[in-house]
């Protein structure tokens, strides 16, 4: 029978050093490159992959990475002036106040983007 429980997400990019900088420098995590790939390992072992698609990409259009923290407003703040640029929605039923977060029910919740336009999020851990 296979074996398929050692399965990972992947999502591409259209510039792989520029993820690469964002990923590792501005973000801090653990990254390595294999083949022109990227691998983000995480503390879980979890590991995501970020290929290279080149002009033919195109950013997701649904949050692909969620990171879980304890403080959503705060770690908004200290990514911010690493200088992560937060989505601001307004007038949407995921409306985001001044500092970003969405506060309209659920866990707190604020996104932003990674250089090839995929859309990641800080997410109140439960």
């Amino acid at each position: 029978m296979a074996d398929l429980t050692r399965a990972f997400s992947g999502f591409s990019t259209d510039d792989v050093p520029a993820a690469r900088a964002f990923y590792a420098d501005v973000l801090g995590l653990d990254v390595s490159e294999e083949n022109g790939m990227l691998f983000l390992r995480f503390e879980s072992g979890h590991e995501v992959l970020v290929y290279p698609k080149g002009p033919a990409h195109q950013p997701a259009g649904y949050t692909v990475l969620n990171f879980p923290v304890e403080d959503v407003p705060g770690t908004v703040a200290e990514l911010r002036e690493r200088g992560v640029v937060f989505e601001k929605y307004a007038g949407t039923p995921t409306e985001t106040d001044d500092d970003f977060v969405f506060r309209g029910g659920g866990p707190l919740i604020a996104w932003f983007t990674d250089p090839g336009g995929n859309v990641l999020s800080v997410i109140e851990a439960s």
